[in-house]
């Protein structure tokens, strides 16, 4: 099995060097591709100075390999540039349907990067007749970490910041740091680690719970015990175990790789492309207070038990954010009361029957539900739905279910479907080329 690639994306003033330590510990679990930021690292800025154009040379690194898996670990600015990227992917850019989850490492936001305007004119000082000091240098990098750097990390961190182009150091602090991206980033699917250095000054844990975090809707933020900004070289064995940690769990649930090249191809809309990606992606939580805890536990062993194999946590959840948002094919048996009552007085019901219906063992769960079905079970005291009622409702849920299951992309990456994959050319769509049993077109997933 091929292992998912990890992009890694270093902070102002350094280079693809920082990763060092970090991808030593790594390399086992993933392919780890450190790049130098355009005018970091002895590189030219070039035209690419400004957000966009560094978010549109981070899409072409990571297309150029076409990575079927991949996350992106973003440091300082590198989150900035990968949250953007992030978004290109949420909205069905081509190339990108690969990415499992973002790493943010003291991460630029997407909103104006707080920090003291006497601090930027100072960095800015630094470069204003081209190359810093030695001592600027050496000032940059001790203001950033919590304990001065030793020996060749700390020599490697300071030559990183005497080679940085003028252009792009100061492009950053004057256009990139501040630049407003706040709606752009809005509303990420995509899961996030962020994490923080508990002595970091503006970008610590406070900046990165209200700037950073508030954009992904599955974000866990951590804190770096012992290190200020620069994490990958004051922490880099913590960095790399808590980000295996993390990483590996979200790769193993990753659509299968043929599935991800034929929703990366031209012949899929993007609109498709950004629907099917939202659709993979982990339901948010639904508080207490819309679907009761109870009502969930039933939903997953009711998953359990119709669909074995499924994810049955997870396809409760989707049911659950159905029934809460109202969600019907339209159709209901004219005995039930309105969907929202039905499944409440049918879930209440059937917990009763059972005394606790998650808390049974599945022969028992199923041997329920075939008496409900067969019109045959003890209704409990109370109960609302005459078992008429109660096997309508049955009937609806196992429809429910299952269509909820079907509609998953990584349900049809198990049964091959390919169907979403002729309308990426709008009226020159390219649709299919053989019609008739038995034969398929070359890019169509194997059967």
């Amino acid at each position: 099995m091929q292992r998912p690639t990890l992009f890694l994306l270093h902070n102002l003033g350094a280079s693809h060097q920082e990763w060092v330590a970090v991808q030593r510990m790594l390399g086992t679990h993933f392919e780890c591709v450190a790049l130098d930021i355009p005018g970091f690292g002895g590189t030219c800025a070039g035209n690419a100075t400004g957000v966009d154009a560094l978010v549109d040379w981070f899409q072409q690194e990571v297309t150029a390999r076409a990575p079927t898996c991949w996350f992106v670990v973003g440091h300082s600015m590198g989150g900035k540039i990968a949250t953007l990227l992030a978004a290109r992917s949420r909205d069905g850019v081509r190339g990108l349907a690969g990415l499992a989850g973002v790493v943010l490492v003291a991460a630029s936001p997407p909103c104006p990067e707080p920090m003291e305007e006497a601090r930027r004119q100072e960095m800015l000082g630094w470069f204003a007749q081209g190359a810093p000091s030695r001592a600027d240098a050496e000032t940059f990098i001790d203001a950033n970490t919590h304990r001065p750097l030793q020996g060749t990390a700390r020599e490697a961190a300071i030559g990183d910041v005497l080679r940085t182009d003028a252009i792009a150091w100061r492009a950053w602090l004057e256009q990139g740091s501040r630049a407003h991206r706040q709606e752009q980033a809005a509303r990420l699917h995509v899961p996030a680690l962020i994490l923080a250095g508990g002595e970091d000054g503006d970008l610590g844990e406070a900046a990165q719970r209200a700037l950073n975090a508030p954009h992904y809707a599955h974000a866990t933020v951590d804190i770096v015990a012992d290190a200020a900004h620069l994490i990958p070289v004051e922490q880099p064995e913590w960095l790399a175990c808590r980000i295996a940690a993390w990483a590996v769990p979200l790769a193993a649930r990753a659509l299968p790789a043929a599935f991800v090249q034929l929703l990366d191809a031209e012949r899929v809309a993007p609109r498709m492309r950004a629907r099917l990606l939202a659709r993979h992606a982990t339901p948010s939580p639904l508080p207490e207070s819309v679907l009761p805890a109870r009502h969930l536990a039933v939903l997953a062993a009711l998953a359990a038990r119709l669909l074995p194999g499924a994810d049955a946590d997870d396809l409760a959840l989707r049911v659950g954010h159905a029934l809460v948002n109202h969600e019907s094919d339209g159709w209901r048996f004219a005995n039930l009361p309105a969907d929202a009552v039905a499944w409440s007085q049918a879930l209440d019901q059937l917990d009763a029957a059972a005394n606790g219906f998650s808390t049974l063992a599945p022969t028992a769960q199923h041997a329920l539900l075939e008496k409900v079905q067969q019109q045959s079970a003890a209704a409990p005291p109370g109960a609302e739905l005459d078992p008429a009622q109660w096997a309508n409702w049955f009937e609806d849920a196992r429809a429910l279910f299952a269509r909820t299951w079907m509609s998953l992309p990584s349900t049809w990456a198990a049964v091959g479907y390919d169907g979403f994959a002729v309308g990426g050319k709008g009226a020159r769509s390219p649709g299919y080329e053989h019609t008739q049993a038995g034969v398929i077109d070359a890019w169509q997933l194997p059967c």
